[in-house]
């Protein structure tokens, strides 16, 4: 038979799961935004920087020189970046399913006793 206060029940405890689940990803979301703006800045600050270092340049050598350490040091920038941010966006899908770890094992459980 059907009961509303087991029902009431169930559903406070979805949107609890729920609710811990959002705040989650809202604080994942934010962190990796900081992230992102903070890499950026400095990514547009040390290219305003090298701009300035390039335009004082004598010889096509130094010019050259100066280039490839740029353009290597900005990679080595950018793939630390990406997996520092890929680390986040896992750390992000953990979190956010993290509340849903014990409703999910007890249905299993139930499902499993049942077919047993």
């Amino acid at each position: 038979m059907f009961n509303f206060e087991d029902a009431n029940k169930k559903s406070k405890e979805n949107m609890d799961t729920m609710l811990k689940s959002y705040a989650s990803l809202t604080k994942a979301f934010q962190a990796i935004a900081t992230e992102a703006a903070d890499y950026s800045k400095k990514a547009f600050e040390d290219s305003v920087a090298h701009i300035e270092k390039i335009s004082t340049v004598k010889s096509v050598e130094a010019a050259f020189e100066l280039q490839t350490n740029y353009v290597k040091s900005s990679y080595e920038g950018y793939v630390a970046e990406a997996t520092k941010i890929g680390e986040m966006y896992a750390d992000l899908a953990k979190g956010a399913y993290k509340p849903y770890e014990a409703p999910v094992a007890k249905a299993t459980a139930a499902v499993k006793a049942a077919a047993a």
